[in-house]
């Protein structure tokens, strides 16, 4: 079977699907690493909201995605960026969330890490107030008996005058925090309303308050997710944490060679593409706890050309590749998003995310993903 797939050049051109997936079991977590995949939700397709509204998340469908990826050995990291935080997922909704989501893992035994932000402020906040959102949703998240991810704020990006707010406001967090959490720095290219986080754009000055943070409270941080595409500083930032600090890498473009790692250490992983990636990330992580960093390479190298595809520019907007992938896959019956982001990509950028995504056999099923990829075609108009 073929599928007849536009060439954006005004022809069209055949294409033959993959028939076979790629073979890759549940299984027990990983030795040598500890990975976390950021998940995204499934919308409620039927509910009669607005992009102004509140979420409408099928809540099924949602855990039944994270009960995939537990069955996998990934930790799920929850209420990130991936599903949708502060761009259709409102505060409210994130809370219900994390709650469902945390009562979920406990009774299948899943890692689970939460993001802790201060998206319940829609307006301009004092530092004050920044910290009591921020006291708010650590305080839920712990309650839930999840891990704390501490997310970069908008309102803390806007409200803070320089480094030494940072330095306050999280020194604060840090010291009230029950268990040893998360630290996220997350790049303006995934947010650009975080420009100039930890007072400064200028990365290097950045980095030094970021480290300052760890430094003073080296017992209440596990580790940190760097999001800002750049593996040589994430690597530089890996060297200089303190002894027993994780760097969960956050790089979309450059994760099997800092998973892999070198002769002075490696990262974690916290990534949204290990959504879609889940069961193949998996098997390569496990034959990284065999020893085998050549053999990991050779598995994940390849996907790296799809992330790089998903995650584009405009960065944000990776959300919907991964949710639509996820509808190719199976997951969800639908390709249906919160906020309506489905619209936020075009008809080349499916096109080559499904043609990509089946080359590596991401599809469960390759012919029920062919069928869907037709019915997206045919809404373009393109027949078969």
């Amino acid at each position: 079977m073929t599928i007849r797939l536009p060439d954006f050049q005004g022809g069209f051109r055949a294409y033959e699907p993959r028939k076979e997936p790629l073979a890759a079991t549940p299984g027990t977590p990983f030795t040598s690493r500890t990975v976390f995949s950021a998940a995204h939700v499934v919308a409620d397709p039927f509910a009669d909201s607005t992009p102004d509204s509140p979420a409408a998340v099928d809540w099924d469908a949602t855990l039944a995605f994270r009960r995939h990826l537990w069955s996998h050995g990934l930790g799920v990291a929850e209420a990130m960026d991936t599903a949708q935080r502060g761009m259709g997922l409102e505060w409210a909704g994130a809370a219900e969330l994390i709650r469902r989501s945390a009562a979920e893992a406990k009774s299948v035994g899943g890692l689970i890490a939460c993001g802790v932000g201060t998206d319940q402020l829609t307006g301009p906040a004092t530092l004050a107030e920044v910290r009591a959102a921020y006291e708010e949703q650590l305080a839920l998240v712990e309650e839930s008996g999840a891990q704390a991810i501490l997310m970069a704020s908008r309102a803390l990006a806007t409200a803070a005058k320089g480094p030494e707010d940072y330095l306050e406001i999280y020194g604060h967090l840090l010291r009230q925090s029950t268990e040893p959490v998360i630290l996220h720095w997350l790049g303006p290219m995934f947010d650009p309303a975080l420009d100039g986080y930890w007072g400064s754009s200028d990365l290097d000055a950045a980095t030094d308050t970021f480290l300052q943070v760890i430094a003073a409270h080296p017992d209440k941080v596990d580790g940190i997710k760097v999001s800002l595409l750049e593996a040589q500083r994430e690597i530089d930032i890996r060297r200089r944490l303190p002894q027993g600090v994780r760097c969960y890498t956050g790089d979309d473009f450059n994760y099997p060679e800092l998973i892999a790692g070198d002769e002075q250490g490696f990262s974690h992983a916290l990534l949204g593409i290990f959504d879609p990636l889940g069961p193949l990330a998996a098997e390569a992580v496990r034959v990284l706890d065999t020893g085998d960093a050549k053999g990991f390479r050779e598995l994940l190298d390849p996907t790296v050309e799809l992330s790089r595809h998903l995650f584009q520019t405009p960065t944000r907007f990776y959300k919907t590749g991964v949710v639509f992938l996820a509808w190719l896959a199976g997951h969800q019956s639908h390709f249906t998003m919160v906020g309506g982001l489905q619209s936020a990509r075009s008809l080349p950028h499916f096109t080559r995310a499904y043609e990509l995504a089946d080359g590596l056999g991401l599809f469960p099923d390759p012919k029920t993903a062919e069928e869907r990829m037709k019915n997206l075609l045919s809404l373009y108009g393109v027949t078969q």
